[in-house]
This record gives structure tokens, C-alpha cells and sequence, in this order.
């Protein structure tokens, strides 16, 4: 069960922003392990459980990212991130054109939500038509999305204007890829065994999203 994170998780990722390099990470190594990755991966476990509650048929899967960068694209940074992330997504090969809810924390921020950051320009096509053609389904949802409050509607946009139903479905036909995110500065709540409960609970408000985008998904393969 996650048990909080602690000042020694902070310290570590402020550590490794400004040392970022393997003589200063080995030296830290248990202090990662014990206070980022090990609290990272039981609060990945508890968010995962709470989520196959909510959509017991999708194939769900959890993934913890590794604090090591690819080599291949370091462009001039550090070998090693400075934050960390898991997120919960079905098992597709191409898992990442499909929703997907995430949680990343880093040593000013934290963020959680669900993204659909890579769907194919062919998907978002089919996203605006069938928008268009009934756009009553997803105005409901937007309405609800918009008295929770929690989560703003990020992502590219595209210059030209597509033309929407309405102004309230503008924003989303508006966007190349989009996230449902929330973020602000690291606080004491991340240090509390309950923020896995309330992440659970507040991502449960995007799950009808979820299963619009997925729905939308489906159709197009």
C-alpha cells in the first residue's frame, strides 16, 4: 500500500535536476529506490487496482517509467530524469493512440489525469465527424467534465479553424491531441497515504471520457 512520499523523495529529484550524472546517482542510488521508485510503483499498484474496479472489461496494464534516458536522445541533457511516472493503459500494441491515464511527479510538480497524446491524424478525423454529424454524446460529457472543475483540457491546436457544433465543443475539435490534466506544485499531499484514494476517485470522473475515446478507438480499427 502506498504509504506517502517523503522529504527525501524531494530531495532526491531536486538532487538529481542539478547532479545529473552516474558518479553523483550511485552514490544515491538506495535513496532513489527506497524514497521515488518504490512509493511510485505501490501508488502505480493502488491507482491501478481502483481503475479495474471502474472498467472491469478493458485489458488494463500498469507501467512504471524508468529513470534512465534513452541514449539515443539525450540531446545534450543528463543521462538520468528528474521525475517519474506510471500510467494505465489497455495492452494494444499501439497503446499509445489509445487513452490512457497517467501520474507523473517531479521535483516542483505533480500531475495526474488521461491523455491521448499520439491518437493518428486519421482518428481525429473521425473524431470531428462524428462530432459533427451527433455532437449530443460528447456535449454531455463536456458538461459534466466542466462542473467537476479538476481537470483542464490540454493540448495542440491547429491554426485553421475545423468548425464545431457548438462553442462549447470548440476547444475539443480544436485539438490535434489532448490531455485531461491536473497539475500544480508539489505539497504536503503527496506525503499523505491517502492521495492514492483521491487520485483513484477523481480519475473515476474521466472514465465516461475514457470510454468515448475508446469507443472511438475501436471504431477506427
Amino acid at each position: 500500500m502506498f504509504q506517502g512520499y517523503t522529504q527525501e523523495t524531494v530531495d532526491f529529484m531536486w538532487g538529481i535536476r542539478f547532479n545529473n550524472e552516474r558518479t553523483w546517482f550511485m552514490e544515491h542510488k538506495e535513496q532513489y529506490q527506497k524514497h521515488l521508485l518504490e512509493p511510485t510503483r505501490a501508488l502505480a499498484e493502488q491507482v491501478y487496482a481502483g481503475l479495474r474496479e471502474k472498467l472491469p472489461n478493458e485489458p488494463l496494464m500498469m507501467k512504471v517509467s524508468r529513470i534512465y534516458r534513452d541514449a539515443r536522445r539525450l540531446h545534450g541533457r543528463g543521462p538520468y530524469k528528474d521525475h517519474l511516472w506510471f500510467c494505465v493503459r489497455t495492452g494494444d500494441e499501439d497503446w499509445t493512440g489509445r487513452p490512457t491515464f497517467y501520474f507523473e511527479i517531479a521535483p516542483d510538480y505533480y500531475s495526474y489525469g488521461m491523455g491521448f497524446w499520439a491518437a493518428s491524424p486519421a482518428t481525429m478525423e473521425r473524431f470531428r465527424k462524428q462530432v459533427q454529424a451527433d455532437p449530443r454524446e460528447l456535449e454531455k460529457l463536456v458538461r459534466d467534465f466542466k462542473c467537476s472543475g479538476r481537470f483542464e483540457l490540454v493540448g495542440p491546436e491547429y491554426a485553421r479553424d475545423k468548425g464545431a457544433p457548438s462553442e462549447l465543443l470548440r476547444p475539443w475539435l480544436q485539438k490535434k491531441s489532448l490531455s485531461l490534466q491536473f497539475e500544480k506544485p508539489l505539497d504536503e499531499r503527496i506525503f499523505s497515504p491517502a492521495l492514492a484514494e483521491e487520485i483513484v476517485a477523481e480519475l473515476a470522473e474521466l472514465v465516461p471520457l475514457y470510454r468515448f475515446f475508446a469507443k472511438l478507438c475501436a471504431a477506427a480499427e
